[in-house]
């Protein structure tokens, strides 16, 4: 930190509280922000705690919150004892233990190597923490200043202008890619109505959504060497009998180890027994075991068959075959290697087989397509591919998240893709062919389903994008 930026902050603490109060909408809307990014319980580090409001209020299982002011340190520790707060600077990061999340909030304009700040990150981060960063709109300077000479807003020294490339580039130098960006807050004061049309609603729309005085970007670190993990596929299957064996058969081996999980779905063609006759009869050669889902849905399926996996990365197969066996390798090459934390397929690349996909339901899709990449901040072209890969405990973390949205997912796509947007996972779509099935009926009610999918997306919106 500038050595004007410091004796600042020594002067400020004092005053530091009051004025939080003065301006409590924005305080209360960082908050409200960093509170959806960074669910309750993980271990926090906030580089820049100020007096610690923040870092008190997502409640972390284990927080620790620094700064290079020690007045304002004293604040923190007197007014939060329970937290572990120390001095401390970015520039010059001390602190030596992994974190989930690390926070630093309206802290990089006063940095005086901002470059280096980031690069101190690493040496607290493990493979899946997550960075996340607030500044301020350099565009909003002018409205800023003129608050301060108006004493609407506390003085502050003279900030680095950093534009949203500048920062997004100095955290790939310094080891991070930025998963999501946003901006937060068109109108900084509470006014009844007005606020939360334009904060809530008209922030996110196209255009508008440069002018937030709030720029926000989560990261992560950039993957290093990869490694081996075990796997377990998961294969859903309602009146596929004819597809039991051949989905097995085609499955390659692949990771330290594999294990392939058939769910029932009380069918009515003998799907049941054709799958204890392969679990028999193929027993000895492969790992496989098999369940009967006690409700309805392809969701219901999935989340007992992920339930019952052991291995370290879950994948999803679909009995009908659509997709074909051989590619999953693909997907597990993929999150080996950390490309993606959620490698989800997508059908809509490749040329597809006569009757693959009939018309409406490309349509479909397509809409889906660019209402999900804008709605979870990542480009998602196929939101209903069957196929989907993540590892075994971030879909641990969208279980235990999982009431924030509420059980309303029959498919299980929307069910996951929304909570691995919620997580900030790095969501990479891998181009698959799609081809005609082979045998049975589709289980799809078209326009049922479609509506249905309608009917989630816009409840999405509420909870995703409109917060």
């Amino acid at each position: 930190m500038t050595t004007a930026a410091h004796d600042y902050f020594e002067t400020q603490a004092a005053f530091q509280d009051e004025w939080a109060r003065r301006n409590g909408f924005y305080h209360q809307s960082l908050i409200d922000l960093a509170r959806f990014l960074v669910p309750e319980g993980q271990s926090v580090l906030e580089i820049g705690c100020g007096t610690g409001d923040l870092l008190a209020a997502l409640k972390p299982s284990r927080g620790v919150g620094i700064d290079s002011s020690d007045s304002m340190v004293q604040i923190a520790r007197t007014k939060y004892p329970e937290l572990n707060w120390r001095h401390d600077d970015a520039q010059n990061l001390a602190v030596d233990s992994f974190f989930d999340y690390v926070v630093l909030s309206d802290l990089i304009g006063y940095l005086s190597d901002v470059e280096r700040a980031f690069s101190n990150l690493n040496s607290v981060c493990h493979d899946r923490t997550r960075v996340i960063i607030t500044q301020y709109n350099y565009l909003w300077e002018p409205v800023l200043r003129l608050a301060q000479a108006l004493k609407l807003k506390a003085p502050v020294p003279i900030q680095n202008w950093l534009s949203s490339a500048d920062i997004e580039n100095m955290l790939y130098l310094a080891g991070f890619e930025v998963i999501k960006k946003g901006t937060k807050l068109l109108l900084p004061k509470y006014i009844p109505i007005l606020s939360t049309l334009l904060n809530k609603y008209a922030v996110n729309m196209p255009l508008l959504r440069h002018f937030g005085v709030v720029q926000y970007y989560v990261a992560r670190p950039i993957p290093k060497e990869p490694k081996d993990f075990s796997v377990s596929v998961v294969i859903p299957c309602r009146n596929e009998k004819g597809n039991i064996e051949p989905a097995m058969l085609r499955l390659s081996e692949f990771g330290s180890s594999l294990e392939i999980i058939y769910v029932e779905g009380n069918s009515t063609d003998g799907t049941l027994g054709e799958i204890k006759r392969v679990a028999e009869v193929y027993g000895q050669e492969r790992n496989i075991r098999w369940a009967v889902q006690e409700g309805r849905g392809k969701g219901d399926a999935v989340r007992k068959g992920f339930a019952m996996a052991s291995g370290d990365v879950l994948m999803i197969l679909d009995a009908d075959l659509t997709v074909a066996p051989e590619d999953l390798p693909k997907f597990y090459d993929a999150i080996r290697a950390r490309k993606g934390e959620f490698i989800n397929g997508s059908r809509l690349v490749y040329p597809m087989e006569r009757e693959a996909m009939r018309f409406f339901n490309v349509l479909g899709n397509k809409f889906f397509s660019t209402a999900f990449t804008w709605l979870l901040g990542q480009r998602i072209k196929d939101t209903l591919c069957g196929t989907k890969v993540l590892f075994r405990r971030d879909y641990e973390q969208i279980v235990a998240q999982r009431s924030y949205f509420g059980d309303f997912d029959p498919f299980g796509d929307f069910d996951l893709l929304f909570g691995a947007a919620k997580l900030s996972l790095r969501i990479v779509e891998l181009p698959i062919r799609y081809y005609a099935r082979t045998y049975g009926e589709t289980n799809i009610q078209r326009w049922r389903h479609g509506w249905l999918l309608l009917r989630m997306v816009l409840f999405a919106m509420r909870k995703i994008k409109f917060v």
